[in-house]
């Protein structure tokens, strides 16, 4: 039986990097677009657009900036 073997470049392996934070990014804009209308006689608890879900997706996105801004500082 015959192995193959592949060899990654470097650009193969940059790419999902890349994908993560513009993925968070508009999964934040989902989640603050998608929650329940606030009930006029709710609490008042509720009152912020910007969900824990919301919060948590955009921390992500945060923590996973780091290879666009790799890819905006390398010189051209």
């Amino acid at each position: 039986m015959a192995t193959t073997t592949t060899s990654l470049s470097k650009d193969d392996i940059r790419w999902p990097g890349l994908a993560a934070s513009p993925t968070f990014a508009v999964m934040a804009l989902i989640s603050v677009f998608d929650t329940p209308p606030v009930a006029i006689c709710g609490t008042g608890t509720d009152l912020s657009p910007i969900s824990s879900m919301t919060a948590m997706y955009l921390l992500m996105a945060l923590f996973h900036l780091a290879p666009w801004l790799k890819l905006a500082r390398r010189p051209d």
